[in-house]
């Protein structure tokens, strides 16, 4: 995805605003530092992965067969959470597999089924590369107070509730509701 590297100044947006009349300039300059801040993060932890050679998608499989080790799970419900295609899931056990950190088994009443559960190996692996993982997140969150984290979970989720608006035909005119703030700059923190 392509993200400018420089997030467009308030009073540009300001500008922008007329031409446009649908731009809200406040929430343009927080979704765009959103998005940037979001870019950054991703890339950081990104960063991390690679220092332990591990690729995001076979983490986060990983992290998702860590959550009860010993319980073997269904690669379609893996999909499911990981939100990833089947394919793309099959692609991910298969490198895990190659590489010691996961085994398939046949399911006990259905040998159709096929199950995956972490190893021994890919447990030792989690174990040795989370602690610095956890501790990079940490230094990530470490400007925020407990209390700001939370509201910051509050907040992600708020906007989260809205995303299914941005995939719905709108009318050409704001929706009934929406109040757009020209004028309004949120303060800062």
């Amino acid at each position: 995805m392509l993200l400018l590297k420089e997030v467009p100044k308030y009073d540009c947006l300001l500008e922008r605003a007329k031409r446009y009349p649908e731009l809200d300039p406040s929430a343009m300059e927080a979704f765009l530092h959103f998005l940037r801040t979001s870019t950054d993060l991703f890339e950081s932890i990104k960063a991390t992965h690679a220092r332990h050679n591990i690729s995001d998608g076979r983490f986060g499989v990983m992290m998702l067969l860590n959550h009860e080790p010993e319980k073997p799970v269904n690669p379609t419900d893996l999909a499911d959470r990981a939100n990833v295609t089947r394919a793309t899931m099959t692609g991910l056990i298969d490198t895990l597999e190659r590489d010691g950190f996961v085994k398939r088994e046949h399911a006990p009443d259905d040998r159709r089924m096929m199950l995956v559960q972490l190893t021994t190996k890919g447990r030792n692996f989690l174990d040795e590369i989370l602690p610095d993982y956890f501790r990079r997140v940490a230094a990530l969150m470490s400007r925020l107070t407990v209390a700001e984290r939370k509201t910051l979970v509050a907040l992600l989720g708020k906007i989260e509730q809205n995303i299914p608006a941005a995939t719905e035909d709108l009318p050409s005119a704001a929706p009934a509701g929406l109040k757009v703030l020209r004028d309004a700059r949120p303060q800062e923190v």
